[in-house]
């Protein structure tokens, strides 16, 4: 019995040296380590988070064993290469990898571009032992693009220079004359008293409120850190109060993006399916101002904020509505959203609330975003949209003009449905009334509504082309004129 359970003893021990190799995927090109935390950067490179973090902070990039070189403008979270990484290591039995600390990151590459460029050694060793060189006037003025930890770190800090302060500051973010402010702040945003908590969310909301340069000295990597713990606080006043400082920082152009960056996009999520209401109206207002960027529409539609905005339409909070549907019409700005809320039915949706009247004005934008797609444009038209518009303009139970534009509008993007709509407008007599509604519109409704009658009216010149009931009845061979009409037969099919 002894010697069988030694035995099974050996056996144990021995069982790590079969593990299987690491694919190289899992391993960052820079620390050739296996990846903890593994980020995409904007050329489609993964790498570990505080290696993309040293490189930008030491002005360097690297050449990629391939010859290719990343871009380090844009870092989103890979989080299904991070999932897929933890699986192996379980499976192999494996201690799942710890995160690169900045100083070893910073290290590492800052050796890699000595070795590449000697001549900067003296300046860049300044610079990593904590010595500000200015290179130039415009450096002072840069829009800090620093990204902060990943959206699944909420509890461990990171140690190192991650969270600079003004003495060593670098290139990423820009030096901060009130950092003895934000320190104190920050003291408190961190404490484990929730007292504490509360006293400084409200602060930060009342410090940023409206003093605009506030907002973009207080919205660091830091700030938003501690922020992004706190929204999801189980706390009302600490939650709701730390969402809406959230929101006064967004509304500093530059700060946009780097709230983006900075991870704390999935947080808010979260708050928007399950956090107080509150807290969901300063949410959807959140979310609506990131939009408004143009680098974050794409990145927001991927982190997963297009369901719960869509649930948010039917918020009994009108305030959550109303900016929930101003955010899915800036984020359905994008070709890759609208076929997502495509995908999930919102066209469906969309014109439900249209027939009930629900938010016309602001829901007929977004129809009019997703009718430009040709994928919405087969919902819409599969949706019956034609006969709703057709119908509201008969009705005219509009609240402004700009509704009635924006029916017609959305009409128009789906005139571009070919022989398909042709057929649904001329079935709820659409041209009678659009003669009518050109006659008493403003110029912006008369421009699309002739632009809409113009396309219809196109279709009875197709249609004197190919005489269907003599070419049916004919006793001659149909095959060739069957044949050289089957371009305008699928598109009637289609």
């Amino acid at each position: 019995m002894g010697t069988s359970k030694q035995r099974w003893r050996i056996s144990f021990h021995k069982s790590p040296s079969k593990q299987p190799p690491i694919p190289i995927e899992f391993v960052c090109p820079i620390s050739g380590s296996l990846m903890a935390d593994p980020v995409i950067v904007s050329s489609g490179h993964t790498f570990e988070r505080h290696c993309v973090h040293a490189c930008k902070s030491l002005s360097f990039t690297p050449v990629l064993p391939d010859g290719s070189i990343p871009d380090f403008s844009t870092v989103i979270p890979n989080l299904a290469l991070k999932s897929t990484i933890l699986n192996f290591c379980r499976s192999s039995f494996l201690d799942p990898p710890k995160p690169i600390n900045f100083l070893t990151a910073e290290n590492l590459v800052f050796t890699l571009k000595a070795t590449r460029n000697p001549q900067n050694l003296a300046k860049d060793a300044a610079r990593f032992n904590g010595v500000r060189v200015i290179q130039s006037e415009t450096e002072l003025n840069r829009v800090p693009s620093h990204i902060s930890t990943s959206s699944e770190e909420s509890v461990t800090p990171r140690s190192g220079p991650t969270y600079y302060s003004s003495s060593s500051a670098s290139d990423v973010e820009t030096l901060n004359p009130n950092s003895i402010e934000e320190d104190e702040l920050l003291v408190k945003l961190k404490s484990s008293q929730i007292s504490e908590q509360e006293e400084a969310v409200i602060s930060f909301r009342k410090l940023t409120r409206t003093r605009e340069e506030t907002r973009f000295q207080l919205c660091t990597p830091r700030t938003l850190s501690a922020l992004r713990v706190l929204i999801t606080s189980r706390y009302v006043s600490v939650q709701v109060n730390s969402v809406a400082a959230l929101v006064n920082l967004s509304l500093e152009n530059r700060n946009k993006v780097k709230i983006l960056r900075s991870g704390i996009v999935p947080s808010l999520i979260d708050v928007l399916k399950s956090g107080f209401q509150e807290s969901q109206e300063h949410v959807a207002g959140a979310l609506f101002s990131l939009a408004l960027d143009d680098q974050n529409k794409t990145a927001i539609g991927v982190l997963g904020a297009l369901p719960p905005l869509l649930h948010a339409l039917r918020s009994e909070s009108e305030r959550t509505r109303h900016d929930s549907a101003l955010a899915l019409y800036h984020l359905s700005l994008v070709q890759s959203n609208r076929a997502k809320l495509v995908k999930l039915g919102a066209v469906q949706a969309l014109l439900g609330m249209v027939k009930t009247g629900h938010m016309m004005g602001r829901i007929l934008l977004i129809l009019c975003n997703l009718a430009a797609s040709s994928e919405g444009r087969a919902a819409m038209l599969d949706g019956s949209a034609v006969e709703c518009f057709v119908c509201m303009l008969r009705k005219g139970e509009f609240d402004s003009e700009s509704t009635r534009e924006n029916c017609l509008a959305a009409l128009y993007g789906l005139s571009h449905g070919g022989l398909r709509f042709k057929g649904l407008a001329k079935e709820a007599a659409a041209e009678e009334l659009l003669i009518q509604v050109e006659e008493m519109g403003s110029e912006r409704a008369k421009d699309k509504v002739r632009k809409i009658l113009e396309v219809l009216r196109q279709k009875d010149e197709e249609e004197e082309e190919v005489d269907w009931e003599k070419l049916l009845n004919s006793d001659d061979d149909i095959s060739q004129p069957l044949s050289s009409n089957l371009g305008f037969m699928l598109e009637l099919i289609d």
